[in-house]
């Protein structure tokens, strides 16, 4: 958001500095090299008239009444020029899907679609955030389908929700939608009968009120707190502010929804794992590295598994599960004894697809072969259910085998145990 409030005030520095030339470009290069280009405009520009800042409403009229007394436009003074009264006619009877032309028109209105809608809900969260609101995205894009739809039938100009309005009516106080209806009907009522009494407003009057908007919604003070909360968020937020400034709004834009998406999906495809260990005292198990006086279950290996499993992390999670269970069978060998049970915390793996059902069998053979038995603890109803149909509960691990906490696994898996030596015990005998 601070990149293209940056780029808004670099646009209207032509009607701030009284230039009549300015480059097109949206990029902090090619805005100062226009400024340097054309810098001899610049001393064309008189100090004849005094823009106050007190309300956007006030900056147009005092700088139109005033241009217009001292005859601005003939001292050099940038103006808004003619305006014609009334409103766009039917166009509907004009529009043609065929031509050579049509591929082009999709593709443009594809971007600029995408485009406004990034700018419109950007925007929208933002001052949200600022008045602690909520704001629904769907109903945003319908409303700013039907919008377009609606005014494409009399050659309206692309409707969206600007930063520049928008911030000009934030900073205005208006706290309801009413104050849209009332900005257009104000509107209607210019474009029909007061249109050319707006000929005299300066450019500089319009391009200020703009600015001052603009630098409210640059936040040094969020790109700081990004930095020391998140990192990652600080790149990318910093990769969308430089590629808007420098480059253009597509790229910046582009960059910073490319880097989210690749952070989304390294998050999908290397979930955590985390042993869990016993709270002293308590049936709670938590994990060992951030609670170290959280002790591990003898003989028993417990791993919380925090993610959907998907074909896109099944292999990754099978891995991580069998590294976890070698490793502890190290720790296990150290002292003695041996790893007789995995039991897996379910409670965090909100769905689960047939990768990764045939993981968990491939998982289950593996430590078979060793002799280490599977439990599972806390698997959500959507979960189960696959399992169940997949007929991995069944004939693979057994129905004895799932549990509605970890201290049910372990106590099961303890008298497993138990039953197990003392056969062992009478055969020996």
């Amino acid at each position: 958001m601070g990149g293209t409030a940056m780029i808004i005030i670099m646009q209207q520095l032509k009607g701030l500095l009284g230039m009549k030339h300015f480059t097109s470009k949206t990029d902090l290069i090619s805005v100062v090299g226009s400024i340097f280009k054309y810098r001899h405009e610049k001393k064309k520009m008189p100090h004849l008239f005094w823009v106050s800042a007190i309300a956007p409403f006030m900056v147009v009229i005092i700088g139109g009444v005033f241009d217009f007394l001292v005859h601005g436009d003939e001292h050099g003074i940038p103006i808004v020029g003619d305006l014609k009264k009334g409103i766009n006619p039917i166009s509907i009877s004009q529009l043609r899907f065929e031509g050579k032309h049509v591929g082009i028109v999709v593709k443009a209105g594809l971007l600029s679609g995408i485009l406004a809608l990034a700018e419109g809900i950007a925007v929208g969260r933002s001052l949200a955030m600022i008045k602690n609101e909520q704001i629904d995205g769907n109903k945003e894009m319908i409303a700013f389908g039907m919008m377009n739809i609606v005014g494409s039938f009399t050659s309206c100009y692309l409707t969206t929700g600007p930063f520049s309005k928008s911030a000009v009516n934030f900073d205005a106080g208006c706290k309801t939608p009413m104050s849209n209806v009332v900005m257009s009907v104000c509107i209607l009522l210019v474009l029909l009968f007061l249109a050319p009494l707006f000929k005299y407003t300066p450019l500089v009057a319009l391009s200020s009120i703009i600015v001052v908007a603009m630098i409210g919604l640059i936040k040094v003070k969020e790109f700081i707190r990004l930095y020391r909360v998140d990192k990652f968020d600080f790149c990318i937020c910093m990769v969308a502010f430089v590629g808007v400034v420098f480059f253009t709004m597509v790229i910046g834009l582009s960059a910073s929804v490319g880097l989210s998406v690749l952070r989304a999906l390294l998050y999908v495809a290397r979930p955590a794992t985390v042993k869990l260990g016993n709270i002293t005292g308590t049936e709670v198990f938590r994990d060992v590295k951030q609670y170290p006086h959280a002790k591990s279950v003898p003989n028993i290996l417990v791993l919380q598994l925090g993610s959907p499993i998907y074909f896109v992390n099944a292999g990754y999670l099978r891995e991580r599960i069998l590294r976890w269970v070698e490793d502890e069978e190290h720790i296990c060998k150290g002292h003695g004894q041996d790893l007789e049970c995995l039991v897996l915390d379910l409670g965090g793996v909100t769905s689960i697809d047939n990768t990764g059902i045939g993981m968990l069998g491939e998982v289950h053979k593996g430590l078979d072969r060793k002799g280490i038995t599977i439990a599972l603890a806390n698997p959500r109803l959507q979960v189960t259910e696959k399992l169940v149909v997949s007929g991995y509960i069944k004939d693979t691990i057994g129905e004895e085998s799932v549990f509605l906490t970890i201290t049910d696994a372990i106590a099961s898996c303890r008298y497993g145990l138990r039953r197990f030596r003392g056969k062992e015990g009478c055969s020996e005998v």
